[in-house]
């Protein structure tokens, strides 16, 4: 099925949360960076890409109806182009707020990668270190303030680069309102999902 709605946000700015919400509004199944720890014939697909061979878009995609988080997010472009009818959403949150999550969670994951026994687990972790420390950050993720320019430059390319008509920069915090508006949904009359804090990023397998 073709891509309908697309997520640029970085990781740490409420993309489980949104997978979640999307899910429930009738967008899912939502990919997310679980999805390749979970199914196992997804993690080919992202290591050719770490590789620089991208692989068919409509093969990686072929079950989900959107898309959230890392490493999709990385390949943002590709993917707003490759599906051009698909809606935009992109998260943020206070970027100090959005760093020391960052910091506390899936940085020293991926950044200590190699200490893990060879396996698919590794496997994983060695994809997502390529992809986001080293593509997305440059190689320079432990530099604080590197790492703030790379978010703010990614903000700033995705704001600028699509139109607004097809683009919602919401933040978690906004609620169900602004983000059902945008997709032409009714608003459900439960929360919207709240989960994968730093706290219980630690009580969780996240790779």
């Amino acid at each position: 099925m073709p891509l309908k709605v697309i997520g640029t946000g970085f990781g740490r700015t409420g993309t489980n949360s949104l997978k979640l919400a999307l899910e429930q509004l009738g967008f899912g199944p939502c990919h997310h960076m679980f999805e390749i720890r979970d199914n196992s014939d997804q993690l080919p697909f992202w290591q050719a890409a770490a590789s620089g061979n991208l692989p068919d878009w409509d093969e990686v995609f072929a079950d989900y109806s959107s898309c959230v988080d890392w490493p999709s997010a990385r390949f943002w472009r590709e993917l707003t182009s490759r599906y051009p009818q698909a809606k935009v959403l992109h998260t943020m949150r206070p970027e100090e707020s959005w760093l020391n999550s960052f910091y506390k969670t899936i940085y020293p994951v991926m950044r200590d990668h190699h200490l893990q026994e060879p396996g698919i687990r590794r496997d994983r972790l060695d994809m997502a270190h390529e992809i986001v420390l080293n593509q997305v950050f440059g190689g320079r993720p432990g530099d604080r303030d590197h790492a703030l320019n790379t978010y703010r430059a990614h903000n700033e390319a995705v704001i600028n680069t699509i139109s607004p008509e097809r683009l919602l920069v919401y933040e978690i915090t906004q609620g169900w309102t602004p983000l059902c508006k945008f997709l032409n949904v009714p608003v459900p009359d439960t929360p919207l999902p709240n989960v994968n804090s730093t706290k219980q990023f630690h009580h969780r397998k996240i790779d």
